[in-house]
């Protein structure tokens, strides 16, 4: 199975200026097509540093894949460093000029001196005409596969991967797998938590098996790499099947699902609507369930709440909204200035309080709260 790692050159990706889009559009694309991705790399507008990034990486990996440095200017170095490491001179290709010409002429502009830079390229790498930009792309043949040059301009660089690299990639190498993902969502529980019960297949190398963790919820990615994707699939269902079976109880979803819609999926199976009272979470129940229709407004009926008397208070107030889902959520600092997130939920006649404390960052607090407050309403919605 081919290798492959990409180099991204620009300082002002280094410097942060633009965001790198272009790593990501090429991986998508690498892993659409069944091949992996070993290692990315960000290297600066600068010949030297490029000509040895790229001499590393055609020694690991069979396709390299480069974007930027192809313009015109000065700072604009990849094709003098491709053919440094390759131990090549730069040669001038008419026919490149030419291309580049006619693209200006379509654009309705007359070309400068030093676009004649761009119609030279390494000796021995083949063209790559680039039909919506004016730099062209080439690709040069290494010991070990290719490097592949293109453009850093994104929708440049994204049509010549769907309408060039493709052909180019799948001619060279004949032999590819197919990729396939399940992410697995859970809340309840904490990354730590996770980690300790599925470590064991967190060290698989295929499938491979990933956590990331967000505010009040952790995702498990599992990768499976086979020869078609009936093989990925089952690959992935087992391993699947091991982790539901580990974390029951935490496992709220899968892929697109959100834990808004799970919730709200519960309450309208059992024709059932919630009142929320927050305090601390900035709306955010109420805003992620309202378009769902799931939600009880009775702004009227806040007046009667009392907070020094709160679980009777709540209980007084359910008992005009009955038999609808009464859910309060408070987020507070405690006595050691640490947020506490108190939720209430009162159902026909049982009332449950329990109390939950947040030790991340108070930007994500908010998040967090709102997350555990639908974990927990959809843990007792499963009892009903």
């Amino acid at each position: 199975m081919p290798s492959a790692e990409i180099i991204a050159i620009g300082t002002e990706l280094l410097l942060g200026e633009i965001q790198d889009t272009n790593t990501r559009q090429i991986a998508r694309f690498l892993q659409s097509i069944g091949i992996d991705l070993f290692r990315t790399t960000i290297v600066g507008d600068n010949e030297k540093r490029i000509t040895a990034v790229v001499q590393e990486s055609i020694k690991r990996a069979n396709i390299v894949i480069t974007s930027g440095g192809l313009g015109p200017t000065v700072d604009d170095p990849t094709r003098l460093a491709i053919a440094d490491a390759l131990g090549v001179d730069l040669e001038y290709r008419p026919e490149s000029w030419q291309q580049i010409n006619q693209r200006f002429k379509r654009f309705g502009k007359t070309p400068t001196e030093n676009n004649k830079k761009q119609a030279f390229i390494p000796k021995g790498a083949m063209v790559i005409e680039n039909q919506v930009g004016t730099a062209p792309a080439f690709y040069c043949v290494t010991e070990k596969g290719l490097i592949i040059s293109l453009p850093g301009v994104p929708m440049e660089l994204e049509f010549l991967l769907e309408n060039n690299v493709h052909e180019i990639l799948s001619d060279f190498f004949r032999e590819k797998s197919v990729f396939q993902s399940l992410t697995i969502h859970t809340s309840g529980a904490g990354e730590s938590v996770i980690d300790e019960i599925i470590a064991d297949l967190e060290t698989q190398s295929n499938p491979t098996v990933g956590i990331v963790a967000y505010p009040g919820q952790v995702d498990i990615r599992i990768t499976a790499k086979a020869i078609d994707n009936t093989q990925a699939d089952k690959m992935i269902s087992e391993i699947s099947t091991i982790l539901c079976k580990r974390l029951d109880g935490f496992v709220f979803g899968f892929n697109e699902d959100t834990l808004e819609k799970i919730v709200s999926n519960h309450l309208l199976d059992k024709n059932i609507r919630v009142f929320t009272i927050e305090n601390g979470l900035e709306n955010q129940v109420n805003n992620l369930l309202q378009k769902y229709n799931v939600l009880l407004s009775r702004p009227d009926l806040l007046n009667e709440f009392e907070t020094d008397i709160l679980e009777l208070s709540l209980e007084n107030l359910y008992k005009q909204i009955n038999p609808n889902i009464l859910l309060f959520s408070d987020l507070q600092p405690n006595f050691e200035n640490n947020l506490t997130l108190k939720i209430i939920y009162i159902y026909l006649d049982q009332l449950v309080s329990k109390t939950f404390l947040f030790g991340g960052h108070s930007n994500l607090a908010a998040d967090w709260a709102a997350k555990t407050t639908l974990n927990f309403l959809r843990v007792q919605l499963i009892k009903i």
